[in-house]
């Protein structure tokens, strides 16, 4: 089975990231007056989980709903990489949005972002609130004091993050061995769910797609993972409000926007209360928390997720994107 199915195009180019704007199929008429969405993928994994395979894609199923979506693809980091820093990374993140705004004529955007994603798409609405019209949490850790497992893995008293990066990027085998560490007897789990029903084919397609994009992990900039590591987990400083990124001051507060945050509840990459740092410290008046089943990744990609999770966040976004553009006309028209 083809992954990332839904049809795009590459827009812009910023190193070894790219933008890509999905394509409408001529029965998907856009949503009347609604601002465009950016979707914002974690750096571990590739991209594609949004856009898995067909009946199991939140773009494809975003994109039908009339949404104008595109997506940053952060790409695969090379050696010199190394050097990019946190900073880096979120500036590049603003690049891609005002160049989705500046393709659409949009006054704002929303952002989706999952995982990490979720985390960088938070933090780049605190520092420029008036750029984004909506933003959706989906699986992304804000409270790192609830970081679950992995928090635990990464604390500072046993956890070197400065001896970690002095070799350069984190690699995928060293990404993935933590992932694995997690949950060590997953792949025994795989193994007897294949063996049970590896004669379906339906069910066989689904494995390997998702089995692939599982361990399709790519390096992590080494300066950037020693910020994020370091002042999110190890030091919380997200919530603490102490985080800086290029000298200013990350506060959680200044969303004032539509928030949605979306956890799984048996997720053990980013637990309900980790997820839910940024629903308790946003400064906006319209904020959901939706709990959905399933984990980290089969909350999203699962037999449950085109029926459960792709309409809601669909809906949700559709009337506030709608809503936002009506009110920056507006806002507009008084100035």
């Amino acid at each position: 089975m083809a992954i990332a199915p839904t049809p795009k195009g590459t827009i812009m180019r910023d190193g070894c990231a790219q933008l890509y704007r999905f394509r409408r199929a001529k029965a998907d008429a856009l949503a009347p007056g609604a601002m465009p969405l950016l979707l914002v993928p974690s750096m571990i994994n590739k991209w594609y989980v949004l856009d898995l395979r067909r009946g199991a894609s939140l773009a494809a199923a975003l994109t039908g709903a009339g949404l104008d979506t595109f997506c940053l693809d952060w790409g695969t980091p090379e050696d010199e990489d190394r050097y990019v820093t946190w900073d880096d990374v979120i500036a590049r993140l603003h690049r891609a949005i005002r160049r989705v705004k500046r393709e659409t004529g949009a006054p704002r955007v929303g952002l989706l972002g999952y995982c990490m994603g979720a985390t960088l798409a938070g933090i780049a609405t605190a520092l420029r609130p008036d750029d984004v019209g909506a933003l959706v949490n989906l699986a992304g850790p804000f409270d790192f004091a609830h970081a679950g497992f992995l928090g635990a893995m990464v604390a500072r008293e046993h956890f070197d993050v400065e001896a970690m990066i002095q070799a350069g990027n984190i690699t995928p085998l060293q990404m993935q061995s933590g992932f694995v560490a997690l949950r060590p007897t997953a792949q025994l789990s795989k193994c007897v769910a294949l063996f049970d029903r590896g004669q379906d084919p339906a069910f066989r397609d689904a494995f390997d797609t998702l089995e692939g994009w599982a361990t399709d992990n790519v390096p992590f900039p080494a300066a950037a993972y020693g910020t994020y590591i370091r002042e999110l987990y190890q030091e919380n400083l997200l919530m603490a409000g102490e985080h800086y990124v290029a000298g200013q001051r990350v506060e959680l507060r200044r969303i004032t926007c539509p928030v949605l945050t979306v956890t799984a509840d048996r997720d053990s990459i980013c637990p309900v209360a980790a997820a839910r740092g940024l629903h308790d410290r946003c400064g906006s008046a319209d904020r959901e928390l939706l709990v959905v089943p399933g984990g980290h990744v089969g909350a999203v990609v699962g037999s449950k997720a085109p029926a459960v999770l792709y309409p809601a966040i669909a809906k949700w976004l559709v009337e506030r994107l709608s809503r936002s553009r009506k009110e920056a006309s507006a806002e507009a028209a008084c100035n």
